[in-house]
């Protein structure tokens, strides 16, 4: 397997431009504010740093959730370390090998760079950003589940075939992408955790989770290009719905399509157009 780490490497050569969450805005929240995430769509991650809790967004990316859910059930992830971990970017890790070279059985995966939103899927907008390089249409920020999106304008879903406007993930503090080599259907087993804001990886490559609890844990992991021993490593990944009942954390997150989460973006966008989805922190509840 060609290494996943070549393709990362070559965007630090770009600018980065993190946008550091901000506390939440105050708002008043009620029980139906707060929704619990489906067990079989979240990972825990236990390190020697802490716990890290994720949840994955089937809707953005099925495939690539559907495999780290696969090799975490497998066992594959207890033990691996994490093994490239640059300050202001990620942490990457997933590899058997421990060197970026390594992957899974598994096919590779193809990248589900855009996904394609239809009204189906429940979504609060952030605002609307003009047209630029990396986009030559008007395209539209905001949030499905926990994830920062970008995308065009919901209303292009009058006119699409398939009644769908397409959309990626936004590299914001906390996402989950899967690393790769320079080809985009690389992906296996490896993944990056994202310490900071790094937008200029947002559309090319798959975002499919972000952690909802654990972040300064990710911040925590030591490191190094490569990391150099002893090593930080994930002790035990495991779907929340594997977890016996007694030891199980009870979550909860801010549910980003209900009206307390839309008044914390309005807050937070005051009389600005947009506001960046990356500098908005998702409350979240852990038991």
């Amino acid at each position: 397997m060609k290494s996943a780490s070549l393709a990362l490497a070559a965007v630090l050569t770009l600018a980065a431009v993190p946008a550091a969450a901000q506390a939440p805005a105050a708002v008043t929240t009620t029980a139906a504010d707060w929704r619990t995430p489906d067990p079989e769509n979240v990972l825990v991650f236990d390190t020697n740093k802490g716990r890290i809790i994720v949840e994955l967004e089937p809707k953005i990316a099925p495939a690539h959730a559907e495999r780290y859910r696969t090799l975490a059930r497998r066992g594959f992830y207890d033990g691996l370390e994490f093994f490239r971990v640059i300050e202001g970017f990620m942490d990457q890790t997933g590899d058997p090998k421990n060197d970026g070279t390594g992957g899974s059985d598994l096919p590779d995966l193809r990248i589900e760079v855009p996904f394609r939103r239809g009204a189906d899927v429940r979504f609060t907008s952030a605002g609307k950003l003009p047209a630029d390089n990396a986009s030559p249409s008007a395209t539209e920020v905001g949030f499905v589940g926990v994830m920062p999106v970008r995308g065009a304008p919901s209303m292009q879903m009058m006119v699409a075939v398939d009644g769908k406007a397409p959309g990626w993930g936004l590299f914001c503090p906390g996402v989950l992408g899967a690393a790769r080599s320079g080809d985009p259907h690389s992906a296996n087993s490896q993944f990056f955790f994202m310490r900071d804001a790094y937008p200029s990886l947002d559309g090319s490559y798959t975002a499919f989770g972000r952690v909802i609890a654990g972040q300064d844990v990710v911040r925590a992991i030591k490191t190094g290009e490569p990391v150099a021993p002893p090593r930080d490593k994930m002790t035990k990944v495991r779907v929340l719905a594997d977890i016996p009942a007694g030891e199980r954390p009870k979550v909860q997150v801010l549910d980003t399509a209900g009206p307390a989460f839309r008044a914390m973006v309005e807050k937070a966008r005051g009389a600005a157009t947009v506001v960046d989805p990356c500098s908005i922190e998702i409350p979240a509840r852990i038991g």
